[in-house]
């Protein structure tokens, strides 16, 4: 059965081609980036999968003015297992949507239109925007299912694929909605698998994540000519201050280090500035700057709210300005052991494709699996990435379509 299915995966290239390309002509970009959604890419994907005997589908719409059809959808389609229906499932979990282009000129090609080259050192592979992050990962675990079906193979368990909405953003109108609004659709004995993060030979297996914590901080004083500044109070000088003793203070507070990261330690980095005066000569009597934060799970969140809300009492008193702070985005979550019988499982299946050794390791990046691991799910986030995302000429491995739909199949067809 195993060489079967197996053999179906290894003939499959054309099957991978043509998915990631037609996934690749929707521009599934978030409203919050400008973009319409996923309405279109989720209705294409779901008819595609009709037409190859994948017909079990329920579909997710959360709501959003703001994208095409006002809604956010996420689609589950399912494969029947032979375990009774209250038995645990298995799920694979990807992402529909993607980031922007970015500078469209740093592109050797359209980024919309997939293309494939097969050239040295790299090998072939498929290039456009969202070909690995995540439509590797999508396109392995249909492929996976597909090798069961179309060989006559029942899973041992049902297997659930999540093509979920609003990842790049924060989940919420994805995962973290779902979980909100449809409580019980992710139960606690589900064996959940994200092929949304890992290394080029597959060893890295992330079971844990930092909090990941965006802020804004807007510091509000008085404007005046710049000639007279004794009539003012400068929110620039006094928000510059305040990004350095957070960006400084917030490291030394927090130094501790974890060797399961990488980087080990908690980061706090001033990222974006908003523009404050038009011109010159003028003193800002606002200014408004935001931090993308990445904390060590060892740190409560609670706790770096605390000595922030300290830092800026220091600069409001020093400067006499007012500050104000708002959590564009809070997500922490606890690990999933790394003795417990999903990592384990998902190791030794992983080996058997890869022959390789693989190790637990902790993300700065967020996932799927802190929303999951809040809720007492243990989820694994694993794929084998040549770590493309984001980057102008984005591309994937066709040969890691297939190891991943290897590895997938296996847990589909195996027992814990």
């Amino acid at each position: 059965m195993k060489e079967k299915i197996f053999e179906y995966i290894d003939n499959s290239e054309a099957l991978a081609i043509e998915l990631e390309t037609e996934l690749c002509k929707y521009p599934a970009i978030s409203p919050q980036s400008d973009g319409e959604g996923e309405l279109d890419k989720v209705e294409f994907l779901q008819g595609w999968l009709k037409t190859r005997g994948i017909d079990q589908f329920e579909r997710f719409d959360a709501p959003d003015e703001r994208a095409k059809g006002g809604v956010r959808p996420s689609l589950v389609a399912t494969i029947p297992g032979q375990a009774p229906d209250n038995s645990p499932r298995f799920w694979i979990m990807s992402h529909i949507d993607v980031v922007p282009p970015g500078e469209e000129s740093l592109w050797n090609s359209d980024p919309w239109k997939a293309i494939v080259v097969d050239d040295a050192p790299l090998g072939k592979r498929i290039i456009g925007r969202g070909v690995e992050d995540n439509q590797q990962g999508l396109t392995a675990s249909v492929i996976a299912a597909l090798a069961l079906l179309k060989n006559g193979v029942v899973p041992s368990k049902t297997v659930k694929l999540l093509f979920a909405s609003d990842e790049e953003n924060g989940s919420k109108f994805g995962v973290d909605w779902m979980i909100k609004n449809h409580p019980g659709l992710f139960r606690k004995d589900d064996m959940i698998l994200i092929p949304d993060s890992g290394n080029a030979t597959g060893t890295d297996i992330e079971i844990a994540e930092k909090s990941n914590v965006w802020m804004k901080f807007t510091t509000k004083g008085k404007q005046a000519h710049a000639a007279k500044p004794h009539k003012g109070v400068n929110a620039y000088v006094a928000g510059a201050d305040l990004t350095v003793r957070l960006y400084k203070g917030l490291a030394e507070k927090f130094s501790e280090t974890d060797p399961l990261f990488e980087p080990a330690y908690s980061t706090f980095q001033p990222t974006k500035k908003e523009p404050n005066v038009p011109n010159i000569n003028t003193i800002p009597g606002e200014d408004v700057f935001y931090c993308d934060m990445r904390i060590l799970p060892m740190h409560p969140v609670p706790e770096v709210f605390k000595e922030i809300d300290r830092i800026k009492a220091e600069v409001e008193k020093e400067y006499g300005v007012t500050i104000e702070s708002f959590v564009g985005n809070h997500n922490e979550s606890p690990p999933t052991p790394q003795d417990s019988p999903l990592i384990k499982f998902l190791s030794k299946n992983v080996e058997e494709v890869y022959k390789v050794k693989t190790k637990c390791v902790g993300i700065g990046g967020g996932t799927f699996a802190a929303f999951l691991r809040r809720e007492g799910i243990d989820c694994a986030v694993w794929a084998s990435f040549d770590g493309t995302a984001h980057q102008p000429n984005e591309y994937c491995l066709i040969e890691n379509i297939f190891k991943m739909a290897k590895v997938m199949a296996l847990m589909m067809i195996s027992s814990y």
